[in-house]
């Protein structure tokens, strides 16, 4: 069984946030008519909060590559003649704690890491945004379509997956793939941290499983660390979504015009200014 079909077999689906299919987007990069194509791993990981991809970068760093090497020789095989290239875009904080042991585990291979500028924001991990920042332009979505699937890095068709992503790729290959994700947990929680565990998991047993239900009144936000949805403790049996990440705040006393401003400002201050919902949506 090739790459492509252990993939769809096991449904695998990307884990920056938007949950595409990964089959499909290879799929689509492939049947795109054209001899150069590129690879970008996405670990530019900029919302406050999350964490997993730094995790996984960490300690997961062969098989991420391995997952980009799989990728580059499925398009490679699927297309007689085809140029790839891969790279690995990545903060600027991971780069500099992680680029040293990334370059050790590249080695030879035609993988480069491009880094990701603080000045890019959050907005600079939205894969369009991506293209344009690795391009030299304003760092800001595109207009779609086209996707990058059929006209991406320098107007070539681009498969761009989330590191975890591309660690699930490897997992998949070798028979491995448990149908797990990985958990950002944090806020006023005992064992802060990134948990990897079964993907069908609702938040109240993943909360259980790994010894962070308080036993005080509190409600969470999950999904990202500034955006997602916020739930009260009644609202737990479901699951976590977006980039995974949980994070607990305590009822009691807690100053919600604080915190929602803290959001804003974040949002305000990494807004691109492109579209009126995000740029107007935000001034008082």
């Amino acid at each position: 069984m090739d790459i492509l079909a252990k993939i769809k077999k096991a449904n695998l689906v990307g884990r920056g946030g938007a949950c595409f299919p990964t089959a499909l987007k290879w799929e689509m990069v492939k049947k795109a008519p054209s001899k150069q194509k590129y690879i970008i791993c996405n670990a530019s990981e900029g919302e406050p909060g999350v964490k997993k991809d730094g995790y996984i970068l960490k300690y997961k760093t062969q098989e991420v590559i391995k997952g980009m090497e799989l990728a580059k020789k499925f398009l490679r095989k699927e297309g007689k003649g085809v140029k790839v290239k891969s790279y690995i875009y990545i903060n600027e904080d991971y780069y500099h704690n992680l680029g040293p042991k990334l370059l050790r585990f590249i080695g030879k291979k035609d993988i480069e890491i491009f880094v990701k500028k603080h000045t890019s924001g959050y907005i600079g991990g939205e894969e369009t945004s991506i293209l344009n920042s690795m391009e030299g332009k304003r760092v800001e979505p595109r207009l779609r379509p086209p996707f990058p699937t059929t006209q991406g890095l320098w107007g070539y068709p681009t498969i761009i997956n989330n590191v975890e992503t591309f660690l699930n790729v490897s997992l998949v290959e070798k028979g491995e793939y448990k149908k797990e994700r990985y958990y950002t947990i944090g806020g006023k929680v005992k064992n802060k941290g990134v948990f990897c565990l079964p993907e069908n998991l609702n938040i109240e047993k993943i909360l259980k499983e790994t010894g962070n239900y308080p036993k005080f009144d509190f409600f969470v936000q999950v999904g990202g660390g500034g955006s997602g949805v916020v739930l009260n403790n009644r609202q737990l049996k479901r699951s976590a979504e977006g980039a995974g990440t949980i994070t607990i705040y305590k009822l009691k006393g807690h100053n919600s015009s604080k915190m929602i401003k803290k959001w804003i400002e974040f949002f305000l201050n990494q807004s691109c200014g492109q579209c009126t919902p995000c740029r107007e949506g935000v001034i008082d």
